[in-house]
C-alpha cells in the first residue's frame, strides 16, 4: 500500500506546480498519454496540469485561458481524445437542511466518557455512542448478534478530518489533501495560523450546542462558534470530521481514510473528486463514502465509479437536501452507488422522510436517519448534524460490517444485503429504512442464468441437459424447500438437481446445479418456469424455460465435403428428411442460402408434402468456384414446427499451381564449338491439389557437338539417347536412325565409279515408319546413284540396307563443272589443282 501511495503521490506532484482555476479547467480522457497531450495543447492554447487517475494515465486536467466549453468542443473532435468535459464545481452548502430553531437543549447532554468500541481504550461521549439514531438502525444489536465491528478501509471524500480527535484514534489513516497536493487529510489546515484554538468546555461553560453553520450545531464556546458561523470561508468546516464520526459509530474497528477534496467553504472541483476516487481505489479502499451531490452528469465521474466497482469497491452517496424528486449524481449511478435519503432519527419519526431530503427511486436505494445525528467535531468535541450527508455514512458503516462477515463483498452483494430494510410508506424511498440486523442476517442467492432456450427439438426426443448454477451469496445458510416445474407446458420439460432440500441447507459461498431438459409433446413454441422456493431474499426465484417442438428430423446435422479441386464436382452427399408426426406435413421450399450458396447444388426426391412417418432425400454436390473455405445452409421451410430448419454445408476449394525452379536458365559465355554443362529445371506443384502427370522426354546428352573436323573427312558417330522422364507412360512415335550418318567417297576420277558404300537405315521408334521417295534429281545429287531394298513402310525397330550412290559418267561440260567446283574447294583448304 505504501508503494502505491508513493506512485500516486508522484503522479499528483505535477498538480502542485500549476493549480488549475476551476473556471478554466477541462477534464480529458485520451489515448495520447501525457507527452502526446502536451504536443496537442501547444496548438490548442492549453496546459497539461497532470493525471487525475493515478497510475492509469488516461485522464488528465488541462487549463486554458479560453472559455473551457470552447476548448471542450474543439478537443472532442481531435484524434486521440476519447472524452472532454468542463471541470465543474460542487458545493456542500445552500440546500434546505437547516439546524432547527430552537436547538434542543438536551442534545449531547450526556458527556460521560465510555469505551468505544466496547472493551477498548478509546473513549467517547455516551450521547454519541447510545444516541437514538443508533438504536433506530440497530447498531448495538447488529454488532453483538453477529460479533462484528467492521473491517477494511472506508474512505470519505470530504473536507478532511480532525486527526487528533480522541474518539477516532487508532483507526485513522493519514489520507491525502488534494486541495493542497500534500499528504495528510487534515481539515485543520484550513484554519489560519492566527486562529486561536477553542478553550475546552464542560457542561457548565458550554451547557448546550451552538450553531456553527447552516447544518450543524456543536458543543463549542460562543466566541469560536460565532467565528465559524459568520464566516463563509468556514461554511463547511467540520463536515468531514462529522461524517467520519458516523462511519465510526457503525463500524468502530474499520480503518478510516480521509481524502480532502473539499475546501472549508464547501466547494470542490470535480477533478479533485476524481483524483480522490482513483486514489482511494489504488490505495486499497473497500468502501467509498460520498456525502455530496451535483445535478450535472459527468462521464468521467461515472467512469471512475465504474472502475471502483470493477475492483470490488462499495460506493455510497447522499441523495441531496433540496427536498425534491430530482436526479443527482453520483446517487443516480445505481449500478455503482447506493444513494441514501434521510428519515427521522427517533422511533417516533424513523418512518417519515425528512422534509429536506430528496426522494425518488432513481436516486434512493435506502434511507437512514439524518436529523440531529450526534457525531465527532473538530477541537475534540462533538456536534449534531442535519442532512443526507449524515445518512449516507450509516450505509457506508453497514458495508464495513458486512465485510466482517464476507471479506470479498462486492457492490452488488452489499446493495442486495442492505436492500433488506424496514418498509417505509413514503414514496420514492427505495427499499426502505436501513436495518443492520436484517441486512446482515438475511441469506442471499444468485442464479447463473434466469432463462434457458432449447431451440428446435424433435417430437419425443429429449434435449441435451442445460445447467443453471444456484449460489448462496449471503452470509448465512440458505434453506431450499422445493424446486419444481410450474407452467402451462410443464409436461414438455423436466429437471434434475443436486441441491439439498430442507432441512438441509446451502452454506454461505456454496452452491448447487439445476439441469432442465426439453422433450416436446406438441409442435411449436413451448414455455414453462422453474420455481425455486427458499429462505433467501426474493423467493421464489425463477428460471424461464423455452423451446420449439418440431416434427421434422434432419440427418445428418451437417455436411462436410472436405477438399475439392476448384471447378470440379464432388460426389453427392445426402440429407434425409423424416416426418416424425402422425400427419402429413407440407414442404414449402428447400433452398440453399448463405455466403457461398453458388458452390453447392441440390437434387431432391421430396415433393410438396411428406406423409406421416415418411422420409425423402436431398442430394447435395459441392463444386467450388474459388479456393478456400466455402459454406452455406440448406434450409427447409415447412409446417412441421420450428421452420425453417437448417443443415450447415461446408467444404474447401483447392487449386493446382506449377512453379518452375529456376524460372530462367542462362549458360553465360561459352567458347565456340564447345559444350556447356547441363542445367536441370525442377517443376514443383505449389497448389493445394494434386498435380496431373504427363510424359516428358529428356535427351542425354542434351546437346551434341562434333568439334573441329578436316573437310571431306567423316567424324566418328555420336549417339544421343532419348529417355522418358515423365510421370506417365510416353506416347508412341516413329523415329529414324541412319548408320553411318555421313558417307564420303574421297577423290574419284571423272567418269569412273567408286566402290559401293553401304548405309543402314533403322526405325528406332515404337511405331511404323512410312518411307517416301529418296530424291536424286537435285544438281548436287546428279553425280550419284543409289539402289535400296526398302519398300514404303518399315516396322518399328527394323532396318534396311541401302547401297550407297555411285558417280555416273558425265559430259565434258559436266566434268569441267565438277572440276571447277572441286578446285575452288581445294583452294579454300589451302591446296591447288590445275584444270585439265
Amino acid at each position: 500500500m505504501q508503494r502505491r501511495a508513493w506512485l500516486v503521490g508522484m503522479s499528483l506532484a505535477l498538480l502542485c506546480a500549476a493549480p488549475a482555476k476551476a473556471q478554466n479547467g477541462v477534464i480529458v480522457r485520451t489515448t495520447l498519454g501525457a507527452s502526446g497531450l502536451q504536443v496537442l495543447c501547444q496548438a490548442q492554447n492549453c496546459t497539461v496540469v497532470g493525471a487525475l487517475d493515478g497510475t492509469l494515465n488516461q485522464v488528465f486536467l488541462l487549463t486554458t485561458p479560453l472559455d473551457p466549453q470552447t476548448l471542450v468542443t474543439t478537443l472532442i473532435l481531435l484524434p486521440g481524445i476519447v472524452n472532454a468535459e468542463v471541470d465543474q464545481v460542487l458545493s456542500l452548502i445552500g440546500a434546505a437542511n437547516l439546524v432547527p430553531s430552537p436547538i434542543p437543549t438536551t442534545l449531547m447532554s450526556d458527556r460521560t466518557l465510555v469505551p468505544y468500541p466496547a472493551n477498548s481504550g478509546t473513549m467517547a461521549w455516551n450521547s454519541y455512542v447510545t444516541q437514538p439514531a443508533a438504536g433506530v438502525v440497530e447498531v448495538q444489536n447488529a454488532q453483538s448478534q453477529f460479533h462484528v465491528t467492521g473491517t477494511g478501509i472506508v474512505t470519505d471524500i470530504d473536507t478532511g478530518v480532525d486527526p487528533n480527535h480522541p474518539a477516532l484514534q487508532g483507526v485513522l489513516l493519514p489520507g491525502y489533501d488534494f486541495t493542497r497536493n500534500q499528504t495528510g487529510g487534515s481539515e485543520m489546515t484550513d484554519l489560519p495560523p492566527t486562529f486561536t484554538q477553542p478553550t475546552p468546555c464542560d457542561s457548565t461553560t458550554c451547557p448546550s450546542p451552538v450553531q456553527v453553520n447552516q447544518e450543524s450545531a456543536a458543543i463549542l464556546d460562543q466566541e469560536s462558534a460565532a467565528i465559524l458561523d459568520t464566516n463563509a470561508q468556514y461554511a463547511a468546516f467540520g463536515h468531514g470530521t462529522m461524517v467520519m464520526g458516523v462511519i465510526h459509530l457503525v463500524a468502530p474497528t474499520a480503518q478510516l481514510l480521509p481524502l480532502k477534496a473539499f475546501k472549508s467553504d464547501g466547494t470542490a472541483n470535480l477533478s479533485n473528486i476524481l483524483r480522490a476516487i482513483y486514489y482511494g481505489v489504488q490505495n486499497n479502499a473497500n468502501v467509498i463514502n460520498m456525502s455530496f451531490d451535483t445535478k450535472t452528469a459527468s462521464t468521467e465521474l461515472k467512469n471512475a465509479l465504474d472502475y471502483a466497482n470493477q475492483l470490488g469497491v462499495v460506493s455510497v452517496a447522499s441523495a441531496g437536501n433540496d427536498g425534491m424528486q430530482e436526479t443527482v449524481y453520483p446517487a443516480a449511478l445505481q449500478n455503482d452507488v447506493m444513494g441514501v435519503a434521510s428519515v427521522g432519527s427517533t422511533t417516533a419519526t424513523d418512518g417519515t422522510r425528512s422534509t429536506f431530503s430528496n426522494f425518488g427511486n432513481a436516486i434512493v436505494w435506502v434511507a437512514a436517519p439524518g436529523e440531529g445525528i450526534v457525531t465527532t467535531y473538530p477541537f475534540s468535541t462533538y456536534a449534531a448534524g442535519w442532512g443526507t450527508s449524515f445518512s449516507a455514512p450509516f450505509v457506508s458503516g453497514a458495508s464495513a460490517l458486512a465485510r466482517s462477515l464476507k471479506t470479498a463483498i462486492t457492490q452488488s452483494a452489499a446493495a442486495a444485503a442492505i436492500a433488506q430494510a424496514a418498509p417505509l410508506s413514503d414514496p420514492g424511498m427505495g427499499h426502505g429504512r436501513l436495518d443492520l440486523v436484517l441486512a446482515l442476517q438475511l441469506p442471499l442467492v444468485s442464479l447463473s442464468r434466469t432463462s434457458v432456450a432449447f431451440g428446435n427439438q424433435e417430437l419425443g426426443n429429449t434435449s441435451t441437459p442445460q445447467s443453471v448454477m444456484l449460489t448462496n451469496t449471503g452470509t448465512f445458510a440458505v434453506n431450499i424447500s422445493s424446486i419444481a416445474i410450474a407452467g402451462a407446458n410443464d409436461n414438455d420439460f423436466s429437471i434434475a438437481h443436486n441441491c439439498p432440500l430442507s432441512p438441509n441447507t446451502i452454506a454461505s459461498g456454496a452452491g448447487c446445479v439445476i439441469q432442465p431438459t426439453f422433450k416436446p409433446t406438441s409442435l411449436g413454441p413451448r414455455k414453462t418456469l422453474i420455481s425455486i422456493n427458499d429462505s433467501a431474499s426474493g423467493s421464489p426465484h425463477g428460471v424461464i424455460l423455452t423451446g420449439v417442438g418440431t416434427a421434422v428430423s434432419l440427418s445428418p446435422a451437417n455436411l462436410n465435403f472436405g477438399n475439392q479441386n476448384v471447378g470440379t464436382s464432388s460426389a453427392p452427399q445426402s440429407i434425409t428428411i423424416l416426418n416424425k408426426s402422425s400427419a402429413a406435413l407440407n414442404l414449402w421450399q428447400i433452398a440453399i442460402l448463405g455466403p457461398n450458396a453458388g458452390d453447392f447444388s441440390k437434387t431432391s426426391t421430396c415433393g410438396s408434402t411428406l406423409g406421416a412417418a415418411a422420409n425423402c432425400t436431398v442430394s447435395v454436390t459441392f463444386n467450388p468456384t474459388a479456393a478456400g473455405t466455402r459454406s452455406a445452409l440448406a434450409l427447409f421451410s415447412d409446417d412441421g414446427g420450428g421452420s425453417p430448419q437448417a443443415i450447415s454445408l461446408a467444404g474447401a476449394g483447392v487449386a493446382v499451381a506449377a512453379s518452375p525452379s529456376p524460372s530462367t536458365s542462362s549458360s553465360g559465355n561459352q567458347v565456340i564449338a564447345t559444350t556447356n554443362s547441363t542445367t536441370t529445371p525442377v517443376l514443383s506443384n505449389t497448389g493445394s491439389a494434386g498435380a496431373g502427370v504427363a510424359a516428358t522426354a529428356s535427351p542425354s546428352p542434351s546437346t551434341s557437338s562434333s568439334g573441329n573436323q578436316v573437310i571431306a573427312t567423316t567424324n566418328s558417330t555420336t549417339t544421343a539417347v532419348l529417355s522418358n522422364t515423365g510421370s506417365a507412360g510416353a506416347g508412341v512415335a516413329a523415329t529414324v536412325s541412319s548408320s553411318p550418318s555421313t558417307s564420303s567417297s574421297g577423290n574419284q576420277v571423272i567418269g569412273t565409279s567408286n566402290s559401293t558404300n553401304t548405309a543402314v537405315l533403322s526405325s528406332t521408334g515404337n511405331a511404323t515408319l512410312n518411307i517416301g521417295k529418296i530424291p536424286t534429281k537435285r544438281p548436287s545429287l546428279r553425280d550419284f546413284v543409289e539402289t535400296n531394298t526398302h519398300g514404303s513402310r518399315l516396322a518399328a525397330e527394323q532396318s534396311l540396307i541401302s547401297p550407297a550412290a555411285r558417280p555416273r559418267r558425265r559430259s565434258q561440260a559436266a566434268s569441267r563443272s565438277f572440276q571447277e567446283r572441286r578446285a575452288r574447294r581445294l583452294q579454300r583448304q589451302g591446296t591447288t589443282s590445275a584444270l585439265p
